[in-house]
């Protein structure tokens, strides 16, 4: 629902609520006057740009996160839950803390919970408020951008995920594929697979740890490991007896097309991904906002960087540029080069603007 149907439900207690938060000047016996007051000041663009430029960093994630989330109402535990995982994924604060933020949210009329018996213990956001944060976001976003013109050399990997998805698939039926004790293959095998592939990465070294960005992680590079989850969890192969072997819906999904492959990986990024970074989906799409044209990478991390936290020993910024930016390299959704004066840059492509700002990231 709309702002203006969520307020005509409210009770008089929650509108003058709304109202002494913004000093509306109304009468506080006047549920029609008092509606009328808080719809002409949350009608105010200036003034609802003003709110969201006064938001501690905390308050900002909170809400980015109940933009980008598919669900159409929450619980009180539902809001904690998620107000949590926006902003302190360690779990340092206490649940006082966020519950606080919650009750901000209700009196800036952000939050509304339900007039009848079912629905009010249930939260949802204003459909029509939704769309106007989104688009005060995205200018506060834009507007920290540091446009360049087109580097005289990029790095662009368009569908060659996919066609390496395939040129992996053909190895591994050509082959014998021998898996160590733990399930993996060997560093010889993996080598030699990465001669097949068009974008070659160096192998693991080492000690150092990895995990939390997929099942084969610790033992594979990124992009290999990322193949080959996808791989597995489609059934496109089998560890079977020791032995990694190509099952028939591999074979079969050689005859699909590369652009419906492609969007397959980064549907199966997301959720693979999702666990170490919650809201990469929102990150995504706001990449997608702020990259149309040429962009130094240090300015939009200074700009939606705040939305990004760490994730053990992995850095903000490592978490922003491998993790994220290093990713969408890989699935063909930007391209990257370098600046001598600005440093490293980014530009999303075609059909990564056009996937970023669809219904799979959108709720």
């Amino acid at each position: 629902m709309n702002l203006a149907d969520l307020l005509t439900y409210a009770d008089i207690g929650q509108l003058n609520r709304i109202a002494d938060h913004y000093e509306c000047s109304s009468k506080t016996n006047s549920k029609h006057e008092l509606i009328q007051s808080i719809l002409i000041t949350l009608g105010s663009k200036s003034f609802v740009e003003e709110q969201v430029e006064k938001l501690p960093i905390g308050h900002l994630c909170f809400l980015n996160a109940l933009l980008f989330d598919p669900r159409a109402s929450f619980s009180m535990e539902e809001l904690t839950a998620l107000a949590r995982q926006a902003i302190d994924p360690k779990g340092g604060q206490p649940v006082s803390f966020f519950r606080d933020i919650i009750v901000h949210f209700t009196k800036s009329g952000w939050l509304f919970n339900g007039s009848t018996h079912q629905t009010r213990y249930l939260y949802q956001v204003p459909n029509d408020l939704k769309v106007k944060f989104l688009r005060i976001l995205q200018e506060r976003f834009l507007h920290s951008m540091v446009n360049i013109n087109e580097p005289s050399a990029y790095r662009d990997e368009h569908h060659l995920l996919a066609e390496d998805l395939r040129q992996m698939l053909k190895y591994i039926d050509q082959y014998e594929i021998p898996l160590n004790q733990e399930g993996f293959m060997y560093r010889r095998t993996q080598q030699q697979l990465m001669e097949f592939l068009n974008i070659q990465e160096s192998l693991l070294g080492k000690g150092g740890w990895r995990f939390g960005y997929g099942r084969t992680y610790k033992e594979y590079p990124d992009r290999l490991a990322l193949l080959y989850d996808y791989a597995y969890h489609h059934r496109y192969v089998t560890e079977h007896d020791g032995l990694l072997e190509l099952t028939s819906e591999g074979r079969a999904s050689m005859e699909k097309a590369l652009e419906e492959e492609m969007i397959q990986l980064f549907r199966f990024w997301l959720r693979q991904y999702k666990g170490a970074i919650p809201n990469v989906a929102s990150v995504v799409y706001w990449i997608g906002r702020c990259a149309e044209r040429w962009v130094t990478v240090s300015s939009l991390l200074e700009s939606i960087g705040d939305l990004v936290h760490p994730f053990y020993y992995d850095s903000k910024e490592v978490v922003f540029t491998q993790r994220i930016l290093q990713m969408l390299l890989h699935l063909g959704m930007i391209r990257c080069g370098d600046s001598e004066q600005e440093g490293q840059a980014i530009q999303m492509t075609a059909w990564g603007s056009k996937i970023s700002s669809s219904n799979v990231i959108l709720p």
